[in-house]
């Protein structure tokens, strides 16, 4: 019988079934997973076979883990060289991003977006809390939405404390399997209790100390939506590490840099100080590539270290 990986606690899994049963179900003694380099085999949104357990009600065996369409993955927090696969059989995903309280980096925006682009997830972006922006952040906000938009991605502005862009994000949610990710404070339990408010998901501020905010999500959890589909809502990350992304493969994921990469003088051109690059003359001369996105570029790419290739 298959099912759909619902909630990962580590050993045990919560699956929802093809006769919409849930069961508890943990991987079978025997059943080996071969090439597995990530900390989780199997992630929220796999779809697993599982044979219930005689004598119970609602305990199971995971006996299969049948191919994935897509996923998302990260450097895991605790082993570098090692990655933790997200969520997977993704439609979309959904970036919650902040200008104010706390404030979202263009860095980690922009890797959530390389990861999204290099695992074929389409992706969206949110910028919550609108509610609370001056004029320092309007500006910026319509400067990030306009690069953004320019280069292919949907990018909404949201209040869910003002119910401001909910009943948007809320169409775009709709009959589609959607991965919810971002800092954590930026404001996805309190948009999914706008959604479920029997759920009571807790909502923390954000830490004045820090300005970051307080982890309130422990494991991703998939939630099928009232209107049709399912979001899986994930523990906020502070970091973002890229994972099997090399320097030559980096451009590939800009969508702006990637159309542009074959007018290069070189094949391996880096776009750093190469001559003939038509990255570069994009950035400096006609405007093609934004020099925001190119600063990005520059760093993510000074980041990655070649030594795990």
């Amino acid at each position: 019988m298959k099912a759909t990986v619902y909630k990962s606690t580590g050993s045990w899994y919560v699956v929802k079934a093809e006769d919409g049963r849930f069961y508890n179900a943990r991987i079978k003694g025997v059943f080996k997973i071969d090439d597995i380099t990530s900390t989780n085999p199997i992630a929220v949104g796999d779809i697993v076979g599982i044979s219930p357990e005689p004598g119970t009600d609602n305990s199971a065996m995971i006996d299969e883990i049948t191919p994935r369409k897509n996923y998302i993955n990260r450097q895991s927090p605790s082993h570098r060289k090692q990655h933790h696969i997200v969520a997977a059989n993704l439609d979309q995903s959904l970036l919650f991003a902040t200008l104010k309280d706390p404030k979202t980096s263009q860095g980690f925006i922009d890797r959530f977006l390389v990861t999204c682009e290099a695992y074929h997830v389409p992706a969206i972006i949110v910028f919550n809390k609108a509610d609370l922006y001056r004029k320092k952040e309007e500006e910026r906000l319509e400067e990030l939405s306009e690069m953004y938009t320019r280069i292919g991605y949907k990018v909404v502005s949201m209040s869910v404390a003002q119910n401001k862009g909910v009943v948007e994000v809320k169409e775009l949610l709709k009959d589609k399997i959607t991965l919810m990710s971002g800092h954590s404070g930026v404001g996805k339990s309190s948009f999914l209790n706008s959604i479920f408010p029997e759920l009571g998901l807790k909502t923390q501020d954000v830490s004045g100390w820090s300005g970051k905010g307080m982890h309130t999500t422990t494991f991703a959890e998939m939630f099928d939506l009232p209107f049709g589909g399912s979001v899986i809502d994930t523990p906020g990350v502070r970091e973002f590490g890229l994972v099997d992304i090399s320097k030559q493969e980096l451009s590939h994921y800009y969508p702006e840099m990637a159309k542009l990469i074959t007018e290069c003088q070189f094949n391996n051109c880096l776009h750093v100080n190469e001559p003939g690059c038509a990255v570069k003359t994009a950035v400096e001369e006609t405007g093609e590539v934004a020099v925001d996105r190119y600063v990005s570029y520059l760093n993510i790419l000074g980041s990655i270290d070649e030594k795990n290739y």
